[in-house]
């Protein structure tokens, strides 16, 4: 009798924490979503919140939820809903800057892992995991830009022109955010993942 008690009493536990889990995947979804219509206006190259809130999602959620929440997100956009920040669809996949989503679910997975069991990470540890999480985002991103440009769209561009306008003068923004992430995490991961 107790056996089956136990049994349920665990059944019930992870029907829970599914639950929990589709609730704060879908909420990464819509911040993520929504950050990557927030511009931050800033002189030489503007940024978006979309990087903020993806390593968010690698911090807060793991690696397997916050890459999941991520691919969600990726996934939306292709079916046609309007949540790119240039819109949405099937064809965004030849878009130039396409290589950025998916470094942004390799970026969340990085991260993730790189946090993932530690009750009270340091801040230290934290901008470590989300400086990685951008290093993941901007390899994917770069090549792919270089790739599609060069190979499917007929713009020929350059090596240095990638490294100088897809890195010397975005990352700044980035890097900002990253900090900016890491004090979120640092106050927020302990409240987390000491629930219940």
């Amino acid at each position: 009798m107790q056996v089956k008690q136990a049994a349920a009493l665990d059944g019930r536990s992870q029907q829970r924490l599914s639950v929990y889990a589709m609730i704060v995947c879908a909420l990464f979804v819509a911040l993520i979503a929504v950050g990557a219509f927030i511009r931050v206006p800033v002189p030489v190259c503007p940024f978006t919140l979309q990087f903020l809130f993806t390593a968010m999602a690698g911090l807060l959620l793991g690696k397997r939820l916050g890459a999941l929440a991520v691919g969600v997100y990726v996934v939306l956009g292709l079916m046609g809903v309007p949540i790119f920040t240039e819109g949405g669809g099937p064809g965004y996949i030849f878009q130039p800057t396409f290589g950025y989503l998916l470094g942004f679910i390799g970026g969340a997975y990085v991260s993730g892992r790189m946090t993932e069991g530690e009750g009270r990470p340091t801040f230290g540890r934290l901008l470590m995991a989300t400086l990685a999480n951008l290093a993941v985002v901007y390899a994917v991103g770069m090549a792919y830009l270089y790739v599609v440009c060069n190979f499917y769209l007929g713009k020929a561009v350059s090596f240095e022109y990638v490294v100088w306008y897809c890195f010397v003068l975005a990352v700044p923004g980035d890097i900002f955010l990253s900090v900016v992430a890491a004090m979120l995490g640092k106050r927020v991961i302990p409240a987390i993942r000491h629930r219940g």
